[in-house]
């Protein structure tokens, strides 16, 4: 497991566009599709990291949360499927209906979009306000395995509350910490 931090993309970018399969029900999932929400979340994970398996629990809450929010989830996996069969479309699918995900899973084949997003780990989150430019990126909270610290997303919840109440974010914004994207050979953002 090679640990990598986020990238801390700059605030205001505008989100990128992406037009990706959900590994669920197979149905296209694009930027544009998300439009009518006044947030958009985005983020990346996988199934096989131990930082993605500790907040899983934590992910459903979240969706299940802000389930009647004026907000748009959707989480992306863009690691290579051949050398981590596990982050393939079909058992992101699968993972995504055990564990209960509200959100589409997509699956980026082509790793261009967690380029576009400079996404480094998994997880790493990205939140966009109405204008799509970006509000919050970094950690979910300050859990990780082993650490005792319960899993709460107290740090995206903040973000999220003060998008969703017309408000400016005002915390503190770490890098998020997980498992490097797993990129395809000679693939590797320079």
């Amino acid at each position: 497991m090679a640990l990598e931090k986020s990238t801390m993309l700059a605030l205001g970018t505008t989100a990128p566009d992406f037009n990706l399969t959900d590994t669920v029900s197979g149905d296209p999932v694009a930027l544009g599709d998300l439009e009518q929400s006044k947030a958009l979340v985005v983020i990346f994970l996988c199934n096989h990291c131990p930082y993605v398996v500790h907040i899983q629990q934590g992910l459903v809450n979240f969706g299940n949360d802000y389930a009647g929010a004026d907000v748009a989830i959707v989480g992306i996996s863009a690691n290579d499927a051949v050398t981590y069969p596990d982050d393939g479309p079909e058992r992101l699918g699968a993972v995504a209906r055990e564990r209960g995900y509200t959100f589409p899973v997509l699956f980026d084949e082509t790793q261009e979009v967690a380029k576009a997003y400079t996404a480094a780990c998994t997880p790493d989150f990205f939140l966009f306000g109405p204008d799509r430019e970006l509000a919050y990126r970094g950690r979910f909270d300050r859990s990780r395995p082993n650490s005792g610290i319960p899993v709460t997303g107290e740090d995206l919840r903040s973000a999220l509350d003060a998008v969703l109440a017309d408000r400016a974010v005002t915390v503190a914004q770490y890098p998020s910490m997980g498992c490097s994207i797993k990129w395809k050979p000679g693939n590797e953002p320079i």
